[in-house]
């Protein structure tokens, strides 16, 4: 016994010694990397949550960064770190900001290899739930399935859905891939509650709902191939993934990956990938291809709403006010006005067109292996949006020019 007490103690004495050591050691090799970031807004607007993504990679760090804070002065700005390659290592750091017409904000950006704990209140809401054999919806990341399965009725709203204070979209998955969208009478967030079908009771206490039958249109601003006469839908494909990769508090972002996608002659490896930031109804649309493309047409616009009224101003923004039944049962549910629009880049377009049940443009992008374009709708439920097809027009050539007009940001 005598021998027992002799030894324990000093075991637990070389224990506590190690622990206190390793700490000290990894809390002495922690790293920390600052820079100063200009945000310049040289338009003669005042920008609101302004959009800012900083490549780490631009920054060089000598570290893995693990965390990392924004300062205005003395203010920290919210902000996120984003995988964006899966990878398990940062790739971006995302923020937005209020910048005031003509002003440059002087940022403080600090890396650190040490994780933190540190949270922010969210503006911005993701999820993607399956259904299990007993009804219930279970939360997943990321879903790949062969491209000749069909999984659109096992997921509880089709697809991964996202959204702002102002907005709520949701992605399908299935060779469609349309893009569906739900409407709000006020600001804030519903879709965790009411997982884009609220319940009477939700509608009694003033939730949105979905506001557009999409059917088999590109909804608003899905793409999708083109043959010549109508847009068509994203197959054959070997495999279809769809994954969250970021879920706030600053941006959402969702891929949507097409494997093998047999297309006009070539095997295309696509991803489209939809952000959506805090503050925002406009969604930015990133689209990657594994290698630059040849002579591959595509299509994207806005569905044909029935009895709509249309505005293009023929270099790439297609608009469109209409109403109609947002479902089929029309005894519950009442018809929606809505305004959507897309905006792609002049460089992209070969040409407008109209098919049985969208406005599009006709797209490509040959020798290049990526484009980005960007979508947008109001309900005219909002109290905080727009009423008339008139004040949707104005709204989106203001829209395309304030695109147009991004913050220049500079790494010192």
């Amino acid at each position: 016994m005598n021998f027992n007490q002799k030894t324990t103690r000093p075991l637990i004495t070389l224990c506590m010694t190690g622990f206190l050591f390793a700490a000290f050691q990894h809390k002495a090799q922690a790293e920390e990397l600052a820079r100063t970031v200009e945000v310049s807004n040289e338009w003669n607007i005042d920008k609101a949550d302004e959009p800012v993504v900083l490549r780490l990679s631009d920054m060089n760090p000598s570290f893995r960064v693990r965390s990392a804070t924004v300062w205005d002065g003395t203010t920290e700005i919210p902000s996120q770190l984003d995988d964006l390659d899966g990878d398990r290592k940062a790739d971006e750091l995302a923020f937005v900001l209020d910048v005031p017409s003509g002003a440059v904000k002087k940022l403080k950006v600090v890396l650190s290899s040490e994780k933190t704990d540190r949270t922010y209140p969210s503006r911005v809401f993701a999820e993607m739930l399956v259904s299990d054999r007993n009804g219930k919806h279970v939360p997943i990341t990321s879903l790949t399935i062969p491209g000749t399965s069909n999984i659109y009725n096992q997921l509880h709203h089709h697809g991964p859905a996202f959204e702002s204070e102002l907005v709520a979209y949701r992605i399908y998955f299935d060779k469609k891939q349309t893009v569906d969208i739900y409407g709000k009478f006020n600001k804030g967030f519903e879709i965790q509650e009411s997982q884009f079908y609220p319940t009477d009771e939700q509608l009694a206490r003033g939730f949105g709902d979905d506001v557009l039958l999409v059917g088999g249109s590109c909804g608003v601003g899905a793409l999708k191939g083109w043959d010549g006469k109508k847009a068509t839908h994203i197959e054959p494909v070997a495999s279809l993934t769809e994954t969250i990769r970021a879920y706030g508090p600053v941006r959402t972002v969702t891929d949507i990956v097409s494997n093998d996608w047999q297309y006009q002659g070539s095997e295309l490896q696509m991803t489209v990938r939809y952000i959506l930031y805090a503050g925002h109804r406009d969604c930015e649309v990133q689209v990657f291809f594994a290698e630059p493309l040849k002579k591959e047409i595509f299509s994207t616009g806005v569905l044909n709403i029935k009895g709509s009224t249309s505005f293009s101003d023929h270099q790439g923004l297609i608009a469109c006010w209409g109403r109609d039944w947002p479902v089929n049962d029309t005894v519950k549910y009442a018809k929606e006005t809505v305004g959507v629009a897309t905006c792609l880049p002049s460089g992209l377009i070969k040409g407008e067109s109209q098919d049985p049940v969208n406005y599009l443009y006709i797209i490509g992008a040959e020798g290049k292996s990526s484009f980005t374009y960007h979508i947008t709708f109001t309900s005219m439920k909002e109290t905080f949006g727009y009423k008339t097809k008139e004040d949707w027009f104005a709204f989106v050539q203001k829209w395309k020019k304030e695109l147009q007009q991004p913050c220049r940001v500079r790494i010192k």
